[in-house]
């Protein structure tokens, strides 16, 4: 099949022993109930086969609903899952899983999310800093946190547990280019204009600038933006590009294509049950990231 004909919201893309493997949120179950996730596997980009299910909730885990957004991280030779679950009686968060194949299946690794427990939290992402210590990077929900808090915390080397406390990198209500949520405060009934983050991925660019892929709500609608590290660490001060990267589609990361070139994968359109995977080229230019034309 055609990366065209799947419907996945939150696409990841792992290049593993010349093939690639993409993961996501499965369309149909996006906004409510859910039980398993799923990849896709393909040699060019092009034709993908699947799905094949990575993980299968058979009643005895916690979470039965909104499972969003996994990433499989190849780390110390296994690979690792960091996905969001959610249920009625827990709040949601980022829980770690573990495959000795990135087809999986994947079993629970971390015990339960590694996220605060008491409070509403999504999409985690992993990130190794220059020392080897290992990050994950995550967004507040915006049910309770209002501004759009990004937040990172600190990792045990075998990724079983959180160390310390969470801090706060940003919030999307401080870059130039967000708006707040559509009829937050309708929907919600909350006074206060709601901001809203989500989808962080870092990348280090040639010469060692570090930046961060991430999503919001500008003009253009649902969005993708950038921000960079002033000191190229995950501890520095952040700094948004005034305009985002791509409008109307969003939760990228970057992966490297078998010729070498980085690929930005998105989801488009934010529309349910249309939203595709789709693949662009991009170009470093002074540090930044550009969609080659």
């Amino acid at each position: 099949m055609k990366a065209s004909e799947i419907n996945i919201r939150d696409p990841y893309v792992l290049e593993y022993d010349k093939k690639y493997y993409l993961y996501g949120t499965r369309g149909p179950t996006t906004w409510g109930l859910a039980d398993g996730f799923d990849c896709y596997i393909s040699s060019d980009l092009e034709n993908w086969d699947g799905p094949v299910e990575i993980f299968h909730n058979n009643g005895d885990f916690w979470a039965d609903r909104n499972y969003w957004a996994p990433e499989c991280h190849h780390y110390k030779g296994e690979f690792y899952l960091f996905a969001t679950f959610n249920s009625e009686k827990r709040h949601m968060g980022t829980q770690i899983l573990k495959s000795a194949s990135p087809a999986g299946p994947f079993e629970i690794h971390s015990d339960g999310p590694v996220t605060p427990r008491d409070q509403e939290c999504l999409d985690g992402t992993l990130y190794i800093d220059s020392k080897g210590t290992p990050h994950m990077v995550f967004s507040g929900s915006f049910k309770e946190n209002h501004k759009g808090e990004m937040f990172v915390q600190e990792l045990t080397a075998d990724l079983r547990e959180a160390i310390g406390e969470p801090r706060l990198l940003f919030l999307a209500a401080d870059a130039p280019w967000t708006v707040p949520f559509p009829k937050g405060t309708e929907v919600f009934g909350i006074e206060e204009e709601i901001y809203f983050s989500d989808g962080p991925y870092l990348y280090k660019t040639k010469s060692g600038k570090l930046l961060m892929l991430w999503s919001s709500f500008g003009e253009g609608g649902y969005s993708l933006g950038i921000a960079s590290s002033d000191n190229d660490e995950i501890d520095g001060s952040w700094i948004h590009d005034e305009k985002p990267l791509v409008t109307d589609g969003g939760h990228g990361m970057i992966f490297e294509s078998s010729g070498g070139a980085p690929v930005l994968a998105l989801d488009y359109p934010n529309e349910h049950l249309c939203e595709r995977s789709l693949f662009f080229e991009l170009i470093e230019e002074n540090d930044r990231l550009l969609l080659r034309k």
